[in-house]
């Protein structure tokens, strides 16, 4: 059957659909009906002298409550074809608006994550989709970070500004560089090629590294163990380490894990590259 529907005549006069019309001549039978029967039964039970006015009052209650109920069953038993067609529609709309929004709701939820998990806030820095750099400033739909780079071994500010949407924190994996310390371990790649002493280098990185270090290399050691206390896991130890990897043939890396402030990351890094390469400049003894 269709939708009820209401027409426009040409004098003016709005004409509604016969079936329609028939099921509100339906519903109002009905409630006529049940009003006849609660009356009836009212009185038969005011008038029934084995009933205490306790059990009267009850009883009264219940059969309010079940005409009640009939009625709204009654109801949508009428118009269920109505109802059915409103809801056809009703979720037809719903889902235009869910694709239509898609992105928007994404971007909702993934602030909705970012709260709640609290993911990362202003002042972090994170790598998320290839971007990086500090948080300067979020909201209900984008990020805002000052980028970091070049690429993802610097850590120079390059003065640009990225944004990007909430919704890639549902897509794709976030790294927060700086999770809540003053101190954090980072690592250093140091190509050679296989003809080079690596011997020599390895040990001038070390020493370099050391040297460097060494100024804060205390307080680094206490930040680590406050981390293994907070997280209940073994926390590295802040010692420079290199461990040595071979990319492809002709071709070796060494990777120098050093402490460093968090906000002094690349300062440490550029002073201990100038004392790895100012050792190999002299001869060796």
């Amino acid at each position: 059957m269709e939708p009820a529907r209401a027409r426009m005549t040409t004098s003016g006069w709005v004409q509604i659909d016969s079936s329609v019309m028939l099921d509100g001549i339906k519903s109002l039978i009905l409630l006529v009906s049940l009003l006849i029967i609660r009356a009836l039964v009212v009185r038969w039970i005011a008038r029934n002298a084995a009933l205490s006015m306790e059990s009267k009052r009850r009883w009264v209650v219940t059969t309010r409550n079940s005409i009640l109920f009939a009625f709204l069953l009654g109801l949508v038993v009428i118009w269920a074809h109505e109802l059915q067609a409103f809801a056809v529609s009703l979720v037809a709309l719903a889902a235009a608006l869910v694709l239509a929004t898609k992105e928007l709701i994404l971007c909702w939820s993934g602030a909705a994550l970012r709260v709640g998990g609290k993911v990362y806030s202003v002042g972090d820095r994170i790598q998320i989709a290839g971007h990086r750099g500090v948080v300067l400033d979020h909201d209900m739909f984008a990020t805002k970070l000052l980028e970091i780079g070049p690429g993802q071994s610097a850590h120079l500010y390059t003065g640009r500004i990225t944004v990007f949407p909430n919704s890639l924190l549902f897509t794709n994996a976030l790294v927060k560089e700086n999770p809540g310390q003053e101190f954090g371990l980072y690592t250093l790649v140091v190509p050679l090629g296989a003809d080079e002493p690596w011997h020599r280098a390895e040990q001038a990185l070390l020493d370099a590294a050391k040297t460097e270090c060494a100024p804060f290399m205390e307080e680094a050691a206490r930040q680590m163990k406050l981390l293994e206390q907070t997280n209940l896991l073994e926390a590295p130890s802040p010692e420079p380490r290199i461990t040595i990897q071979l990319p492809e043939p002709g071709k070796m890396h060494l990777v120098l894990r050093f402490p460093a402030p968090d906000r002094g990351r690349s300062r440490v890094e550029q002073a201990i590259l100038r004392r790895y390469l100012h050792h190999l400049d002299k001869p060796a003894g």
